[in-house]
């Protein structure tokens, strides 16, 4: 295909840009639906088997090697070709970036380095064209963003559920001198909406689902001139599946579950190495937990099992599963060769690892999709949209942000 200069999108780019996705994604969805994780077998196998058996005969640590690249693998087809197709659908460019004042002193204290980093990058993209009188920090935390935005003259407000975060952050507010309202206010009330007003300008750093919907909503409802959001976490929502916004979105064939909504999500660029060796052995065990569950219950199907705390990882492995299989309601058989089925979850995981690669190519599509969406439900709401970049990626996989005004 042809190549799409890496540029913020606005204007008809934007529907053009999910028309294309929707068409793509729509095309390949029985690739990127199935979770490997889940089921022992992929429907897509029978038609790629040359790509299936590559696959398969990799390594974990090969997987790992390609997690957040899965793109530049040289696979057989059809791997190759959609990962050029999908990396030139979801290329974006950064919007552009602005001088902005130095930080108080200070102000940077007790923010992490990353997310100090998340906040600078984010504040040097607000490029409005109109003055900003009064910033509303949404699902603020302790109100880091919205003092770093505030500058003389201008007014702040933060909402934040979390009593002590609102405690934390107007204390911070005070030592720092910044005139800032913490409110402490559930956005998902409908009382919410006696907080925005029209001269305001709300911005959100990673509001999760649908707080940052909620957030789309109520701006372009009660007539803010101007926002800017970065979403996160598209899967935590109240409706069992995913709604769409936009009248485009809404005509779309595409039907999106939780378990869809998770993909874009599932990088590990921040994951330290203890992070990573505790998630692979709990994923190990519970692959091979999987193995003995379907044969103990006589169906081939995953069985879910509740998130399990880290001191589970101590028990032996032995004991790990039959107290598991002891929560799920059934009983394994006594004699196990327990130092075999463990090793088949590891070799389970390096299958899966490998195979999701495949998977992995429609992480950025569909998480561009949903923004597009969401760029799109502004612009019907009389907003001008860019949606484009904001940092690296390696300072946040989701690094994507909206930035709409109204002239």
């Amino acid at each position: 295909m042809a190549d799409i200069p890496l540029t913020p999108l606005t204007g008809d780019a934007l529907q053009e840009r999910f028309q294309a996705l929707d068409a793509f994604l729509l095309a390949h969805q029985a690739l990127w639906r199935p979770r490997p994780f889940v089921d022992l077998h992929l429907p897509w196998e029978a038609h790629y088997p040359e790509l299936a058996t590559w696959l398969r005969g990799r390594t974990l640590q090969q997987a790992e090697a390609d997690h957040n690249a899965p793109h530049a693998l040289i696979a057989p087809a059809p791997f190759t070709e959609l990962a050029t197709t999908a990396q030139a659908l979801s290329a974006l460019g950064g919007l552009p970036s602005i001088a902005t004042p130095e930080p108080m002193e200070r102000q940077a204290v007790d923010v992490p380095g990353r997310k100090w980093q998340q906040i600078e990058a984010f504040a040097s993209r607000l490029n409005f064209c109109n003055a900003t009188v009064h910033w509303l920090d949404w699902c603020a935390g302790k109100g880091h963003l919205g003092r770093r935005l505030t500058q003389l003259g201008q007014q702040l407000t933060c909402l934040e559920y979390d009593p002590a975060l609102v405690q934390a952050g107007q204390q911070q507010s005070q030592r720092l001198t910044i005139a800032a309202h913490h409110r402490l206010q559930d956005v998902l009330d409908d009382i919410a909406a006696e907080h925005l007003h029209a001269e305001q300008t709300p911005v959100a750093l990673h509001a999760c689902g649908d707080l940052h919907v909620r957030l789309l909503q109520l701006a372009s409802a009660t007539g803010c001139r101007q926002l800017a959001v970065a979403p996160c976490c598209y899967n935590r929502i109240r409706t069992p599946a995913y709604e769409a916004l936009s009248r485009q979105a809404q005509q779309s064939a595409l039907e999106l579950s939780l378990d869809d909504l998770r993909l874009p999500l599932s990088e590990t660029v921040t994951a330290g190495q203890r992070q990573r060796q505790q998630r692979d052995l709990s994923m190990a065990r519970r692959l091979g937990f999987d193995l003995l569950q379907r044969h103990a219950r006589n169906t081939d199907e995953y069985l879910p099992t509740p998130s399990l705390p880290v001191s589970w990882l101590h028990k032996s492995f032995a004991d790990y599963c039959h107290h598991l299989a002891e929560l799920k309601g059934f009983s394994l058989p006594a004699n196990q060769d327990w130092d075999a089925v463990q090793a088949h979850g590891w070799q389970r995981l390096a299958e899966v690892r490998n195979l999701e690669l495949l998977r992995n190519l429609f992480r950025r599509p569909l998480e561009v999709w949903l923004l597009l969406d969401r760029a799109l439900y502004l612009q019907e709401h009389g907003y001008s949209v860019s949606l484009g970049t904001f940092c690296d990626y390696q300072i946040t996989p989701r690094n994507l942000l909206l930035l709409a005004e109204r002239h």
